[in-house]
């Protein structure tokens, strides 16, 4: 019989690729409480009705790749993205009445149905912000570059930012007929997502990867060529603010998002050493989605880190924090022989109770092997007991790394081995 498998989309996150995680939200934590954002956490699963009013019942993600379990009346989706949930958590804790500006972050697990592949799958860790209440520029340009410095905190190279606008409602109406003009003589050549896009969404045929499809777009109407003068004078002000923080950019009029939610401000971050699906950070702003969720008319802009594709990045470019750590802990206390087991037990406990790190042997193997395994695991300190030490009331300390061995008393362990760690 085979063996069971994880589900397709999903991995499993064994011990030794732990510390890269929680090297990247580790350093994201520390970034953003330089900028003064505080944490929150929603639950997993939402009403299904605030995805597809907030996303936009017209995007793949609601018509495609949603998680939706039905239970009699009610229905609840696993949360596809992270940003209508806490703008939902928002308006539910009256924030907007108490507190209205707020700067907020999140990390977790979010959930599509995709097909799986490097960077990309069903079940993925997402790090986002949202700074909720406020419709200033200087605020776009604030969120864009803490997502460029999370990145080089993490330790990403290769890594560039491309923004669009994508302008006021009135501005995106004018582009999508105008798109829809341009783009109906190429229908039939179009794959059959964007024929189905055409009438419901037409702004994200312009972000279609199939190669087919993309020739047609080179020629397109951009967005600029729809905008009413303030909301070109918005972009440039924001513009204005990313140079004068020394941000570099590109302009990618073929930038829509995947999101209807989104107006003004849109941008992604893009590396190569991802593969051909290069984002790994994306986001804008959107103004209209509390007042689309019952709430009052106040601005937000935010974006997401996808933790995958920045691994993926990460290991293409041999970061050091990709490396596998073997050293899982400190000291590592053996028995000479049989009749040492449960001492060395003991003094484990002991150890652990002072509070090192300290392992022993459950396997009984020998005193050999037990040396090639803590220098396998990466060990500082192997403890040996054996009859002499035991009757003696002593402990053997070996150095791994310096090669030294001494004796300590084993009333005086404990003590010993702290001051040795902390030097």
């Amino acid at each position: 019989m085979a063996r069971r498998r994880a589900a397709d989309g999903t991995t499993d996150l064994l011990p030794d690729r732990i510390p890269v995680f929680d090297h990247v939200f580790g350093t994201c934590r520390q970034v953003f409480a330089r900028f003064g954002y505080r944490e929150i956490r929603t639950p997993l699963f939402e009403d299904t009705s605030l995805y597809v009013r907030s996303i936009g019942e017209a995007t793949d993600v609601v018509g495609k790749e949603m998680f939706t379990v039905n239970r009699g009346e009610t229905s609840v989706t696993f949360r596809p993205e992270g940003t209508a949930g806490v703008v939902r958590a928002y308006l539910q804790a009256n924030l907007d009445k108490i507190r209205p500006f707020q700067k907020l972050f999140y990390m977790g697990p979010m959930f599509r149905y995709e097909r799986p592949q490097a960077g990309r799958q069903r079940q993925f860790d997402q790090i986002g912000v949202e700074a909720l209440g406020s419709s200033s520029p200087l605020l776009d340009a604030e969120v864009i570059a803490l997502a460029m410095q999370c990145l080089t905190a993490i330790g990403l190279a290769n890594f560039t930012l491309a923004v669009n606008t994508l302008g006021e409602p009135g501005d995106r109406a004018r582009f999508r007929d105008a798109l829809r003009t341009y783009l109906q003589p190429f229908l039939l050549e179009r794959c059959d997502d964007c024929r189905v896009r055409f009438d419901k969404n037409p702004l994200r045929m312009l972000d279609c990867k199939v190669k087919g499809c993309q020739p047609s777009n080179k020629s397109a109407p951009t967005m600029v060529d729809s905008l009413a003068e303030s909301s070109r004078q918005r972009f440039s002000q924001t513009l204005g603010h990313l140079r004068a923080l020394g941000v570099s950019y590109e302009i990618d009029a073929n930038i829509v998002r995947g999101l209807d939610y989104y107006t003004h401000t849109v941008f992604e971050i893009r590396c190569t050493d991802v593969g051909a699906r290069s984002a790994v950070c994306g986001g804008g702003r959107y103004d209209g989605l509390m007042r689309e969720l019952d709430g009052p008319d106040l601005g937000a802009v935010g974006f997401a880190i996808g933790v995958a594709p920045v691994l993926v990045a990460l290991e293409k470019q041999k970061h050091a924090s990709t490396a596998p750590k073997d050293s899982d802990v400190a000291i590592f206390v053996v028995p000479v022989t049989d009749a040492e087991r449960a001492a060395c037990f003991l003094l484990t406990h002991e150890l652990r109770a002072a509070g090192l790190s300290a392992d022993t042997d459950y396997e009984e193997r020998s005193l050999k092997a037990l040396f090639k395994q803590a220098d396998k695991r990466g060990v500082r300190f192997v403890l040996t007991l054996g009859p002499d030490e035991v009757a003696q009331q002593q402990v053997k300390v070996k150095d791994m790394a310096a090669g030294q061995e001494s004796v300590v008393a084993r009333a005086d362990a404990c003590a010993v081995l702290a001051r040795r760690l902390a030097t």
